[in-house]
């Protein structure tokens, strides 16, 4: 059986890249406990920057993992003795965002309940057309597991640092941040709950946002942990959800609407994106993915149908070449439906606030 000595002896192996020492002696290793041949402890970083605590992580899986006698590794992120804890005035629970982004006006979450139906083109294509049309706009890659958005903006380079905090990316007016800008494109992110909620609260509390209109969120696909730990740290102002018209799409999308219900995320309408094809040689329109189940969609939730996005080959090629549809081709039809669907989500969201403002009568 493996010991608790073996084990922080391993850990020792593991140095903080910033402060040159190891882990053990600089206290971040927390609740080790071994049961027979499962070991778990918590790294409690602290001021580390989002690169280091993922390299570390990483080594301390691998490394305990490689130990004779070790089954199954867990380690935990958590937040160190130096961290700040902050806390509502009206009792406890996580940071909301005004302690965590205070100068963000507005924050949109783009999300769907399935993989594959262009929602990453989506918010980025939104997001670059609301800084288009005079708003100062962030955009958070939120799916660890699959963060295309740097890919799609076209933003090379690591984000930098200043007293502590991270300076985001700024690419096509936009700022940005994203787990993709920290580690290999090839390398797989194998990350549980805890860590997907401590990486989503450092892309809140360690990044330098500075003052926005819009913080826009490019969720990952389904029903799953960034969903809630985002929906937890944060009261999103609201959520807009992507479908293609196809059932087996809607299905999916159904089931992350309920979520966001359950979780009270104000629902800002449904997009249906890939709508259908027009063929540039005849001008004839092809439903390639069936037709209206975006609008049946919102008819069902009693929400507004945002917009309807052709399918389009350019819109493809831009998010390939880091070179969104919105600035390649500004007066296409596509960047007309972009420029309409970011006017919708900004006066759905002066209807929800107004609609906060009314008085309550019990």
């Amino acid at each position: 059986m493996v010991s608790e000595a073996t084990v922080l002896q391993a850990l020792r192996g593991i140095r903080d890249p910033e402060a040159q020492q190891d882990i053990v002696t600089l206290g971040l290793v927390r609740d080790l406990r071994i049961a027979d041949a499962e070991v778990s402890f918590t790294l409690a970083f602290t001021t580390q920057s989002p690169q280091a605590k993922v390299t570390m992580h990483t080594m301390a899986s691998r490394l305990v993992g490689q130990l004779p006698g070790v089954s199954r590794v867990q380690v935990k992120m958590g937040g160190g003795a130096r961290e700040p804890a902050a806390a509502p005035a009206h009792g406890h629970g996580p940071a909301k965002s005004a302690e965590l982004i205070p100068e963000v006006r507005h924050t949109v979450a783009v999300s769907s309940g399935k993989g594959g139906v262009g929602k990453s083109t989506v918010a980025v294509n939104l997001a670059v057309t609301l800084s288009e049309t005079g708003g100062a706009v962030g955009i958070i890659d939120s799916d660890v597991y699959g963060p295309d958005v740097p890919l799609m903006l076209g933003a090379r380079g690591r984000p930098g640092m200043f007293e502590n905090r991270i300076i985001p990316v700024e690419v096509h007016g936009l700022k940005m941040m994203s787990i993709g800008l920290l580690v290999n494109e090839r390398e797989p992110l194998v990350w549980r709950g805890p860590m997907i909620h401590s990486f989503i609260q450092q892309m809140l509390r360690d990044v330098m946002w500075g003052a926005l209109d819009y913080l826009v969120f490019d969720m990952p696909p389904g029903t799953g942990d960034a969903q809630l730990s985002l929906s937890q740290v944060i009261p999103l102002d609201g959520v807009v959800m992507v479908t293609t018209p196809q059932e087996v799409a809607l299905l999916d999308v159904r089931k992350a609407i309920g979520m966001f219900q359950k979780l009270n995320v104000p629902l800002l309408g449904v997009v249906e994106n890939m709508s259908y094809f027009v063929a540039p040689d005849t001008g004839r329109r092809y439903d390639i993915f069936g037709e209206g189940g975006g609008r049946r969609l919102a008819e069902e939730y009693g929400i507004p149908l945002l917009a309807q996005i052709p399918l389009d080959p350019e819109t493809r090629i831009g998010g390939d070449e880091g070179s969104p549809i919105v600035l390649r081709r500004p007066d296409s039809p596509q960047a007309k439906v972009f420029g309409d669907l970011a006017r919708a989500v900004r006066a759905r969201l002066d209807e929800l606030a107004a609609l906060e403002r009314l008085p309550k009568i019990s």
